[in-house]
């Protein structure tokens, strides 16, 4: 497949409940910077011709656009009203897109995907249609089966990573069905209709900040991670 446009679809619905803070968690700092705003630099970084667009609650617009004032964020981007679930913010989302191209769905608050995981996933869906970045399972895994467990081969399972990247027609006509709550990632969409998904190396430090501690976490690796 030759050169595409390329789009990175951010996705930002999250709140504050989980991290227990009255701020939501794509807003808080992260080394005197809004996570959020972390997470769209990389994607500049990556391609300063990529189009950016973020997916927030229409409620936060305006708390949104008084940070990029208070920090001078001026890296280009489009907001669009996010829906009830994430499947109706990503529709939302790409209902913003004219035209084809590669669309990268990536986690606001995912800051520290780095490069090479973004270049990985382009080329992946630039040959075959889809990509998604995942990294092997290191903590030993149990089923449960009711009040009993047993042990699973870990060898045979991943963990998800985003940005998960497709053709746009293609995740596209796959959003264009109806919602159903097994679909818990782009992946997944796209995967009811038949489609191969096709998996690439993520990055250790592409962790999803969620709780509390996910935070302190990521201020530790980001001092190496932004030196790099």
């Amino acid at each position: 497949m030759t050169e595409s446009k390329k789009y990175a679809l951010i996705v930002a619905g999250g709140s504050g409940a989980r991290m227990k803070t009255p701020v939501a968690k794509q807003f808080l700092l992260l080394k005197d910077l809004p996570v959020l705003m972390h997470t769209l630099n990389q994607f500049h970084r990556y391609d300063p011709a990529m189009e950016l667009i973020v997916v927030l609650p229409r409620e936060q617009f305006d708390y949104w656009k008084a940070l990029c004032v208070t920090y001078h964020f001026e890296v280009s981007h489009r907001l669009i009203a996010g829906g009830s679930v994430r499947f109706e913010s990503v529709k939302n989302g790409l209902s913003a897109i004219d035209g084809d191209g590669l669309v990268a769905i990536h986690d606001g608050v995912r800051p520290l995907v780095s490069n090479e995981t973004i270049d990985r996933c382009m080329k992946m869906a630039r040959e075959n249609g889809n990509a998604v970045p995942v990294m092997p399972v290191v903590e030993s895994l149990r089923e449960l089966s009711g009040d009993c467990s047993h042990a699973v081969n870990r060898e045979k399972f991943v963990t998800i990573q985003t940005p998960q990247v497709f053709r746009v027609s293609d995740i596209k006509g796959a959003y264009a069905q109806g919602y159903d709550p097994v679909f818990t990632d782009d992946a997944t969409v796209l995967e009811r209709s038949g489609v191969k998904i096709n998996l690439v190396e993520g990055n250790r430090e592409n962790i999803k900040i969620t709780h509390p501690e996910d935070l302190v976490i990521a201020e530790a690796l980001t001092i190496d991670f932004l030196r790099g």
